[in-house]
């Protein structure tokens, strides 16, 4: 079965990052207990995002395959889908990207990920399967990377050589690592990357989420301007 670009799910995966924000590594979904502190608001006491930090770094992780329609990992975990596989390697946040910088009261998340063709075809790559969350529940608060343009519903060029780009073909058994960055709201540490995966009838498979937190970047500016 074919593929297809992820955006329209974009509800439905926050609806889902809501649920699972407290849930086990590996897990089906089970909660935590009901004495875990709330993720749904900015931590007050986490570092401003132009404090010096070193970015979060993965260790070798576990493989995770869905259970009962969802999966969930931490940095370095493999997430096993119906098309590919794709690693959260590392992540962090600044408050300006190779020269550029956010709206007000936004800063970057800059997530480094790994993705791997496992399916018998090429298949088209789309930046939008990855979506960022940051633990409340909005119907809103969401974002894809900066490099799709989500009112027109079109591809934007990337700031940098070193990001993934909108759209790319994978071929079979390639393997592709690249930076996905996104706009998000000041203020968050931790945050998930998610995926649903959608095929070319419509019909929405497994879904699957990547939690961590994201420490702030040294200096304010990130990434090598990309090539001309």
């Amino acid at each position: 079965m074919k593929r297809t670009r992820t955006l329209c799910a974009a509800l439905a995966l926050t609806a889902a990052a809501a649920l699972t924000a407290c849930s086990m590594p590996g897990g089906s979904g089970s909660t935590a207990e009901s004495g875990a502190p709330d993720s749904s608001a900015p931590d007050s006491s986490a570092p401003d995002s132009s404090t010096a930090e070193a970015p979060a770094e993965s260790d070798p992780g576990e493989t995770i395959s869905s259970e009962d329609g969802y999966g969930e990992g931490r940095l370095g975990d493999t997430m096993q889908t119906y098309f590919f596989d794709y690693t959260v390697n590392s992540a962090y946040t600044c408050t300006e990207f190779a020269g550029t910088t956010p709206a007000e009261g936004s800063m970057f998340l800059v997530a480094d990920v790994t993705v791997r063709n496992t399916d018998n075809r090429s298949i088209e790559m789309y930046d939008t399967d990855f979506q960022a969350q940051w633990g409340s529940d909005g119907e809103e608060d969401f974002r894809v990377p900066i490099t799709y343009d989500t009112e027109n519903q079109m591809d934007l060029p990337t700031l940098t050589d070193e990001q993934l780009p909108s759209t790319y073909t994978l071929a079979v058994d390639e393997e592709r690592t690249g930076l996905l960055v996104y706009e998000v709201p000041a203020g968050f540490q931790d945050f998930s990357i998610s995926y649903q995966e959608m095929f070319s009838d419509d019909s929405y498979g497994d879904t699957f989420f990547v939690f961590f937190t994201a420490e702030p970047q040294e200096g304010t500016d990130s990434g090598a301007p990309a090539a001309v």
